[in-house]
């Protein structure tokens, strides 16, 4: 393989769990089954099955949160031809009400492994296990944020909807002529 083909590989694979985690905190679920291969699987702490009921099984779980925010740290991919081995760390935050409730407010360090497959729609997830290091509690620690502005919410009115639609509609009304680019 050419060595710019493996760095674009590589990219499309870290952008698949980047596209995954903000799906889960927008909880964007069709988006969530959109980085699975059709035949895909997850093996998620406490839930092992297709991906079609992951994204039912994750959206009942998610219900009861306020938000979650996944940070993606080290991300380190082996490739196999049109299948690779993707290793991610993370840590997610859960936050709900009451502010006092273990079970709606904690953080976990987790890391991601992944079997991906090249398909004909990109790289897809075909087989994840999450596996969770260490959780934390939070209850009784989190405050609502301080000051104006926006706050970031779960769904289509998160912040990031809108700023995605203006940058769509400029890159529509102000094409750049591609042989105008340095």
């Amino acid at each position: 393989m050419n060595p710019l083909g493996e760095l674009s590989d590589r990219q499309e694979i870290q952008e698949l769990v980047l596209r995954y985690c903000s799906a889960v905190d927008r909880a964007d679920y069709l988006n969530v089954r959109g980085v699975y291969a059709r035949d895909g699987v997850d093996h998620h702490t406490g839930f092992s099955g297709t991906a079609d009921d992951y994204v039912a099984w994750l959206r009942e779980r998610t219900a009861v949160f306020d938000g979650t925010m996944h940070i993606v740290g080290n991300h380190r991919v082996e490739l196999f031809g049109d299948h690779a081995f993707a290793e991610t760390y993370g840590t997610a935050v859960h936050w709900g009400r009451p502010s006092t409730d273990e079970t709606r407010n904690f953080t976990s360090g987790f890391r991601y492994l992944d079997h991906v497959r090249r398909d004909p729609e990109g790289w897809r997830i075909v087989e994840r296990t999450a596996v969770r290091e260490w959780t934390r509690s939070d209850a009784g620690r989190l405050r609502e944020p301080e000051g104006a502005g926006p706050r970031g919410r779960r769904g289509p009115d998160d912040p990031s909807t809108a700023c995605r639609d203006r940058v769509r509609r400029a890159a529509t009304a102000h094409p750049l002529d591609r042989t105008e680019r340095p």
